[in-house]
């Protein structure tokens, strides 16, 4: 089982290159960071972490871009993998993201996991120039573009959201054909299907190991269904704070058939962090 960690509020307090240098010394496998650019006021529906009363978390509006965080962590470490968790790919263009994208994993040597998710947020995504009610059909088309700048040497794409003429996009990503695209979303009947039809791995938050063994025989079915060997797809269990803190929680999800966890650290200066990971290395790893 590999064993990442999460770091919430990546920012110039608890610098990302020195927090993942530290996880890296450790032991741990990879390194996540999150995405908000930006958090409207006003909000049609309530933050998904809490109670509906409770107003969001104030490091929603604190994130640091996560691109810029992770070139950071890459210059500092060597090794451990470097991953979105998540990149709200609604909000941003394909073909400046795939252009990071590939220059982040060229620069720290294929090391680049690419969590995706659609987001939860209508008026933040509407702003950034996102379809919030097709947001999943969005992200498709964005992957699919992006898959194309990555693998192509003139590439081009023409979909219901973004269209493009031949053209030239480089650097090329490290790995072949390119990072691997781990899907975010709780277990439903369509998030296995796109999985299988265009990702390379599910990421979900769920409650209980039993949800990650019900996603894990769901993926395999649908993967048979389409001809795809379910072999290759990476699940990866991502903890919810305080959740999967013990070395019992890592045979139960690796038996559930999780290969990878990812471990929350919470908030906190550099300090705070470097505590935080030595206590979970002594526990998980």
């Amino acid at each position: 089982m590999d064993i990442g960690v999460f770091q919430i509020l990546p920012d110039a307090v608890a610098d990302p290159a020195k927090v993942a240098k530290r996880a890296e010394e450790l032991g741990f496998e990879s390194y996540w960071v999150p995405e908000h650019p930006i958090l409207p006021l006003e909000s049609t529906f309530p933050y998904p972490g809490g109670a509906p009363e409770d107003p969001p978390p104030d490091y929603l509006w604190q994130m640091p871009d996560p691109f810029i965080a992770l070139a950071r962590a890459s210059a500092a470490t060597d090794k451990i993998k470097l991953g979105t968790g998540i990149c709200l790919v609604p909000e941003r263009n394909p073909l400046l993201l795939a252009k990071e994208i590939a220059t982040l994993d060229a620069y720290s040597g294929g090391r680049f996991l690419f969590g995706i998710g659609a987001g939860w947020h209508k008026e933040e995504c509407e702003i950034m120039g996102g379809d919030f009610d097709h947001r999943w059909s969005q992200v498709k088309h964005s992957i699919l573009a992006m898959k194309e700048l990555w693998t192509k040497d003139v590439s081009e794409y023409h979909g219901d959201y973004y269209d493009f003429p031949p053209v030239r996009s480089f650097p090329k990503p490290a790995q072949q054909p390119h990072p691997p695209v781990i899907m975010g979303g709780v277990g439903s009947q369509r998030v296995f299907k796109r999985v299988v039809e265009w990702g390379n791995g599910w990421m979900p938050l769920v409650e209980s190991v039993d949800d990650i063994a019900a996603g894990v025989s769901a993926l395999r079915q649908y993967s048979e269904e389409a001809g795809r060997n379910p072999g290759e797809l990476d699940v990866t269990a991502f903890s919810l704070p305080g959740q999967w803190e013990t070395g019992e929680d890592v045979a139960t999800l690796e038996q559930a058939g999780a290969n990878r966890m990812v471990l929350w650290l919470g908030e906190g200066d550099l300090e705070q962090m470097y505590g935080r990971l030595e206590t979970l290395a002594a526990a998980m790893l």
